[in-house]
């Protein structure tokens, strides 16, 4: 079968490997369909792991399928099924794990397609435990957004940071794959959605998505205008998602005893903050990050009730390296998608 691997930094190379065996207990083959590109894709491929690995490793982090095969005493799925893929090799026996909270697991093997291999590839085993049915009407397409991109979302903004109807949110880099989606997601509660964009072709199309303001970062300074917005009261909860870059403002964002949740800094992993500031507005910070098995059925729910996500290009696996190039631009609007 054909698989996408990694051989070294940047060294991406479609080849032909052994297709798995036939599915173990509590096992599925699955048929990949479709993969979604990430920024931790972008990171996996400059060798920005975290861990050690052994290369060549096949890439791909979030993806979609169909059931081709059952191994013994799976029960819950069945060949012709189709499938969303969990990206963690969590253990399933920890605390963490068994109360549902799958992205604290306590053995986590790694992240599939950056720490092991991943599901750019036509065939995979996986545990029954790890994969979501995906709802009639959910393309694969879609299906692969709900893993990382939808599922992170739901995590940051209900699980952590609590968002409630009428309440005001500000995003940043709305136009990106988990900023559409959080938009998405806030709108569809009831909130007041304040987002910021790089340029204002991005900003025509998150307003077109529900957005009630929108902030363009190059010509203005977001936390101000957002300030002027809220009457200076600051917004209730602030989607981090930039890093070092936006930190501080983020912060002058907010509300007295407001939110921030973030699960990126592709700006910068270090800052500074004020302490003071810090304890005095009473702020809380929540880091986030991927999601639980439950958000993926979430998100996956909310696409089949007509939340869809965001997909700026879908590329064959021939063209891999094109939608690669067009994340690292930063021109795409919403999420790339790889079909195998």
């Amino acid at each position: 079968m054909r698989a996408l691997q990694l051989f070294g930094d940047r060294d991406l190379r479609l080849v032909d490997v052994d297709a798995p065996p036939a599915p173990g207990p509590g096992e599925v083959q699955v048929r990949i369909r479709a993969v979604g590109l990430n920024h931790i894709d972008v990171w996996g491929f400059r060798g920005m792991a975290f861990a050690k690995r052994k290369l060549p490793l096949t890439v791909g982090a979030e993806a979609s399928g169909e059931i081709v095969a059952v191994g013994e005493g799976v029960s819950r799925v069945a060949a012709g099924d189709r499938v969303a893929l969990y990206g963690a090799k969590t253990c399933g026996e920890c605390r963490a794990c068994r109360e549902g909270h799958d992205n604290l697991c306590e053995s986590v093997a790694g992240i599939m397609g950056f720490h092991v291999d991943g599901f750019t590839c036509e065939l995979v085993n996986m545990p029954e435990r790890l994969l979501v049915k995906v709802p009639d009407g959910v393309s694969f397409e879609e299906a692969a957004c709900a893993p990382i991109a939808f599922g992170t979302v739901q995590h940051m903004l209900f699980d952590n940071a609590k968002l409630e109807a009428g309440e005001t949110v500000l995003v940043h880099a709305g136009g990106s794959g988990i900023g559409t989606a959080a938009v998405l997601m806030a709108k569809a509660i009831g909130c007041t959605v304040i987002t910021t964009v790089g340029d204002d072709e991005k900003g025509a199309k998150v307003k077109a998505l529900g957005a009630d303001h929108v902030i363009n970062y190059r010509t203005d300074r977001f936390e101000g205008v957002v300030r002027k917005l809220t009457g200076r009261k600051g917004v209730d909860v602030v989607f981090e998602h930039v890093g070092a870059d936006t930190w501080n403002g983020s912060l002058l964002s907010l509300k007295r005893g407001g939110r921030l949740v973030t699960c990126g800094s592709t700006s910068g992993v270090s800052t500074t903050m004020n302490l003071m500031q810090l304890f005095q507005q009473q702020y809380r910070i929540f880091g986030s990050f991927g999601c639980t098995i439950r958000n993926i059925g979430e998100a996956l729910d909310k696409m089949a009730a007509g939340i869809r996500p965001v997909i700026d290009t879908v590329y064959s696996l021939d063209h891999f390296q094109d939608g690669l190039d067009r994340l690292e631009s930063r021109k795409v609007f919403g999420k790339l998608i790889v079909t195998v």
